[in-house]
């Protein structure tokens, strides 16, 4: 599976982006879908991740009521709406995939290149 995270950029606080992870290679619907984030300094952690089939969602406390994980399977392309941007959500953002349901990134077999998202204050 080729993953190709894309939409981070440069926005004040409080606005909002809409990441995108298309993939090709494999049908993302056989997959459960992930995003984390590095911030610059610290370790990965997790963002947000939706079931395969039943498309649960379950979102870090961080980020909870303001990001959304939606998947497109017809578009095999999954998305993260991120909204009220706080500065410290400024990290490279990267999308991943794994047949785990898990929010620990060891779990997870296939990476996105990863996309910056910089929130100014």
């Amino acid at each position: 599976v080729q993953l190709q995270a894309s939409g981070g950029g440069l926005v004040q606080a409080g606005g909002s982006l809409r990441l995108s992870c298309a993939a090709s290679g494999r049908t993302l619907s056989s997959y459960n879908m992930g995003w984390f984030r590095q911030a610059p300094g610290k370790e990965r952690e997790f963002v947000a991740l939706i079931i395969r089939s039943m498309g649960i969602t379950n979102y870090a406390d961080s980020v909870k009521g303001r990001f959304t994980i939606s998947r497109d399977n017809a578009k095999n392309t999954v998305y993260l709406q991120m909204n009220s941007l706080k500065p410290e959500d400024t990290a490279v953002y990267y999308c991943a995939v794994g047949v785990r349901v898990s929010v620990s990134g060891r779990d997870y077999d296939y990476w996105g290149q990863g996309t910056l998202v910089t929130v100014s204050s």
